[in-house]
């Protein structure tokens, strides 16, 4: 099989050579590596040039925003699957992609693990969800990064929804799994870091507002608010869940501490 890896960038010049070089030392051959590049001023061609024998095609001219700059590069793609992997993420090691391929697949969606790595150098592990029920796809989504999605279902469903600034990726998901049943597969491999520095990190706001609009476009009123009303069901329970183990623990300490007082009235009896 063959993996195409697109990588966008956008004046993330240092970024950009750590997610191209995580690329090309991969020991998977069949590897066909596209960047897309949003005509950068900071010295990123010249690191896209650095590299440009073991790039198979890239480009830099203006677009028109994230989802622009991916579709492009799904226009020039030729390979059996596509992965997104954005300047400033990178591959965790050099047999990551060979994990991952080394064995015939014909899912539609194959993805691994993702770890994020916080500013603070806090990482947090992101691995294996449920697929096989809508309300993932409702509340959340696979990670981006750590999927390859095979190439012909952009044929099928089209390519991501230019019109949204940060949920296309969430809405391709929920259309194509949530929706329509394409199957899923999970590896247990570490793939990829992602920097927890990017636009849907840093604009919840946005983000939840762009759900609710696709959710309200695709989704039947009565349904929606069925899920809406599970949702919130839920949330519910977590909070009463949480509440609850905190009683549990205070009741502990409480008690911890009372034996603690009772034990040392006894010690002073016995020293007396």
């Amino acid at each position: 099989m063959k993996l195409s890896i697109i990588t966008i960038n956008k004046n993330n010049a240092s970024g950009l050579r750590r997610t191209i070089e995580s690329v090309v030392n991969q020991t998977f051959p069949d590897i066909e590596y596209i960047i897309i590049d949003g005509a950068s001023l900071d010295g990123s061609l010249d690191v896209i040039k650095e590299y440009k024998d073991k790039i198979t095609w890239w480009s830099s001219e203006p677009d028109f925003g994230i989802y622009n700059a991916m579709n492009k590069g799904i226009k020039k793609a030729t390979g059996d699957y596509c992965q997104f992997l954005n300047s400033g993420d990178w591959l965790i090691d050099k047999n990551s992609t060979k994990k991952m391929m080394q064995e015939k697949s014909d899912y539609s969606i194959i993805y691994g693990n993702k770890i994020k790595v916080f500013s603070n150098g806090k990482k947090l592990y992101n691995k294996e969800i449920i697929t096989d029920s809508f309300m993932t796809f409702y509340k959340g989504t696979i990670n981006h990064a750590s999927a390859y999605i095979k190439r012909t279902l952009f044929e099928k469903y089209g390519l991501y929804d230019e019109n949204l600034k940060i949920v296309s990726d969430w809405k391709f998901y929920l259309v194509t799994i949530g929706l329509n049943n394409e199957s899923v597969l999970y590896k247990d491999v570490d793939l990829v870091y992602f920097k927890m520095n990017g636009i849907s990190n840093n604009n919840m706001e946005l983000l939840w507002k762009e759900r609710k609009c696709v959710l309200n476009q695709l989704v039947p009123v009565n349904i929606l608010n069925d899920y809406d009303k599970y949702a919130n069901n839920i949330n519910q329970l977590n909070r009463l869940n949480r509440y609850l183990l905190t009683r549990k623990i205070v009741w502990f300490i409480e008690r911890l501490l009372f034996k603690l007082e009772k034990w040392c009235l006894i010690g002073r009896k016995i020293i007396k």
